[in-house]
């Protein structure tokens, strides 16, 4: 079968080579859009504030699927090695997350020592608490394919009586952590377990937002015939069309990925595509680290500015003195008009909004005397930056890739115009897809 590192010294994945637009980023969030995120409380309804780790991190794989798909295999079909604390069989194996991290030496971190290392992007996991803790590690190995990656494995989502087991935490809460971080997330299906159980179900929900990095694999597909292989298809699809919600087709990649020998050997040519075409996918996102947190950034800045629109637009409707916890309750009630107001008063688009039930389950907890009016220079540093620096970076990120690709003897497109006119064309882009 096709093996991802290979011998052709091309095909091995180069290190991280955008420590100054990370270092840019890490400038721009502090000094532009953290303040007004700890000002408006944006930590508190969505997202933990951002380390230089997460800036740091190299890209991120998540792997999500019910037990016995093949995650912890393919895993190991990647590395082309063992890693520590690897277990494989039929039975729901793997009960934990695991992080596969490159080393200079082989080992174990317990979860509860992971969280506190400030050089690990892992720090706001503590979160969710000891029960969650004692199911996460961190597996470190000295291994080419993590010189610029990492992988994390998670639990085998389980079926029928099984799934009604209270794991101790909050499962989907902890994908949709990973699932904000991650540049890939990979949904595994088992050729003869199409079917979507009610947890696989909310796991899939949790990560509605992030269409853009989820590829869906169907594994162990040589253990059936072509015309098996049709009909197995066929019904994965319209498995899937009633849980993603999306008019699109999903693509699917079809393959096995083991290094065993094949069971049907007669779609070799298939396999060896597929996994062609889903290697090279996850071999380019070492390159397009620095413009996917470039992306990042971004999203998280239009969703705390229209945070603020809702925080202060709460504050400005209650009232000085009497009846706070009647108004509290009646503008919970009424969200969905302020969202409307704010829409049509600031030119947002309704895409930009948090989820209206999630956000009115937060607000129950809050004291809305307690949030601020508008406060217009916080809201201008955002926008200069969104405008301006992101621009800058966006072009520092052009000029990176010229050089990297030229380092390597390849042609870019970027190099054969002058960086004026690649720095024109990329913030004319950038200012399109904020507008």
């Amino acid at each position: 079968m096709f093996s991802w590192m290979g011998k052709d010294d091309s095909r091995r994945k180069e290190p991280e080579v955008y420590k100054d637009v990370a270092d840019g980023l890490k400038k721009l969030y502090k000094q532009r859009l953290y303040p007004l995120e700890e000002h408006y409380r944006f930590h508190d309804f969505h997202s933990p504030a951002l380390d230089e780790a997460d800036f740091d991190a190299k890209p991120m794989i998540l792997l999500v699927g019910q037990y016995s798909t093949g995650k912890t295999t393919f895993i190991k079909y990647l590395l082309e090695s063992d890693f520590p604390g690897i277990r494989i069989g039929p039975e729901p194996t793997t009960d934990r997350f695991i992080a596969v991290m490159g080393s200079g030496q082989d080992g174990i971190i317990p979860g509860n020592a992971l969280v506190v290392d400030p050089k690990k992007q892992f720090r706001p996991l503590s979160k969710f608490g000891n029960a969650f803790l004692n199911r996460f590690q961190c597996s470190q190995l000295n291994n080419p394919v993590l010189n610029s990656i990492t992988i994390v494995d998670t639990p085998g989502i389980l079926s029928g009586e099984k799934q009604r087991i209270d794991r101790g935490y909050n499962f989907s809460g902890v994908l949709e952590w990973f699932a904000e971080r991650v540049d890939r997330i990979i949904l595994l299906f088992d050729a003869h377990k199409l079917d979507i159980s009610d947890e696989f179900r909310r796991a899939i929900e949790a990560l509605k937002g992030y269409d853009d990095k989820i590829r869906i694999v169907l594994n162990k597909a040589d253990m059936i015939n072509h015309q098996q292989l049709m009909r197995v298809y066929g019904a994965l699809m319209w498995s899937l069309g009633k849980v993603l919600h999306t008019p699109e087709v999903s693509r699917v990649y079809i393959g096995s990925f083991w290094d065993q020998p094949l069971h049907f050997d007669m779609n070799r040519r298939l396999f060896e595509l597929e996994e062609q075409d889903l290697f090279q996918d996850i071999q380019s996102l070492p390159r397009n680290a620095a413009l996917r947190k470039l992306n990042d950034l971004i999203k998280r800045a239009r969703l705390a500015k229209v945070h603020a629109y809702i925080i202060s637009s709460l504050k400005k409707e209650m009232p000085s003195m009497f009846g706070k916890d009647s108004k509290k309750k009646e503008l919970i009630n009424n969200l969905e008009d302020i969202y409307e107001k704010i829409e049509r008063e600031h030119n947002i688009s309704r895409g930009d909004f948090p989820d209206l039930k999630r956000m009115q389950e937060k607000l129950v907890h809050h004291d809305f005397t307690k949030f601020h009016q508008i406060k217009p220079k916080l809201l201008e540093n955002v926008d200069h930056m969104l405008t301006n620096d992101i621009a800058r970076y966006g072009c520092l990120h052009v000029t990176t890739v010229c050089l990297v690709l030229s380092h390597k003897g390849d042609h870019c497109v970027s190099c054969l115009v002058t960086q004026r006119v690649s720095c024109l064309v990329l913030s004319y882009k950038i200012t399109l897809a904020m507008s």
